[in-house]
């Protein structure tokens, strides 16, 4: 059952963070959010969100902060501020919890939460899953883990937001590392699927048909489903960019290399994405890698 007396801020309304916003306030909270761009910021405004003129003021009295940035190093700058601005660990209210969504190394998640814990605050590391269009349902999947307190705190903005809430450890970094085994898989998924359609295309055969018969067959997957309907279109419009997987599959390498464990799959992966980023695409659609295929085999796609 939502608590509809929490205050929530939200930090970060991208295509992700917004739907997130608005399932909180649907769900009956109080919801303040923050945003670089005015433009979105005027638009939470218009459906009844409140705004702020910094993530401290956002998360001042917000019993849930919930930050919807890139990465670790944003997700940093937010908690403990950067350049003079001050960030939002002095502002949440002491038992406030922060939701910390970014994909980042599970190390890195665990020191972060250690600053935070140390101030009487809340961290649970809560990578998400499922993509704008779900987060806008407050469909999302999400992979947390904290202490029992941090969950407790965090149970009203979780069930608005998500259709299903893993629960995967009593301390942050079990959720980061959870989120890194999908994108490993999901980086390797939309590579593979990026060369077969590109492969189907130099043999002349028919897209289409091609997506019709693997998404009935045992080759198909989710990645190869969702991405590869973009390529028949030849619509690029950013909804996961080629730049996230760099990132990603960059913190799978590092991961890896620290541990002394091989990723062989994973690295050739990272290298399509890599060169796709370096043909210009990589803030295109993550799909854009069966467009490079094309561009280096002078094959056509749509």
């Amino acid at each position: 059952m939502t608590d509809r007396s929490a205050r929530a801020a939200v930090i970060g309304l991208g295509s992700m963070g917004f739907g997130m916003a608005l399932s909180l306030r649907r769900a009956g909270l109080d919801v303040v959010g923050f945003d670089l761009d005015p433009a979105v910021m005027a638009r939470f405004a218009g459906e009844g969100g409140g705004q702020a003129a910094s993530p401290a003021a956002a998360a001042a009295g917000a019993d849930i902060v919930v930050c919807v940035v890139v990465n670790a190093a944003q997700t940093e700058a937010v908690l403990f501020g950067r350049d003079g601005e001050a960030g939002v660990a002095g502002a949440m209210p002491e038992g406030a919890v922060f939701i910390s969504c970014a994909t980042m190394d599970p190390d890195i998640a665990r020191g972060l939460a250690a600053r935070l814990e140390a101030q009487g605050r809340h961290y649970l590391d809560a990578p998400i899953s499922g993509g704008a269009q779900r987060a806008a349902e407050g469909a999302l999947t999400i992979l947390a883990s904290g202490s029992a307190a941090a969950f407790a705190r965090a149970r009203p903005a979780l069930d608005a937001m998500a259709a299903k809430v893993y629960e995967l450890g009593d301390a942050a970094g079990q959720g980061a590392a959870f989120k890194m085994i999908n994108q490993l898989l999901a980086g390797v998924h939309i590579a593979a699927a990026s060369e077969a359609m590109a492969f189907a295309a130099r043999q002349g055969l028919d897209l289409a048909k091609v997506y019709e018969v693997i998404t009935a067959s045992a080759g198909n997957s989710w990645m190869f489903e969702n991405r590869m309907k973009r390529v028949l279109t030849g619509d690029y419009a950013p909804r996961s960019a080629v730049d996230i997987f760099v990132k990603d599959l960059g913190i799978v390498q590092d991961m890896a290399r620290a541990q002394s464990f091989p990723v062989p799959v994973a690295a050739a992966a990272l290298q399509m994405f890599l060169m796709a980023s370096a043909a210009g695409m990589g803030r295109d659609d993550d799909a854009s890698v069966a467009r490079l295929y094309a561009q280096v085999t002078g094959t056509a796609l749509p």
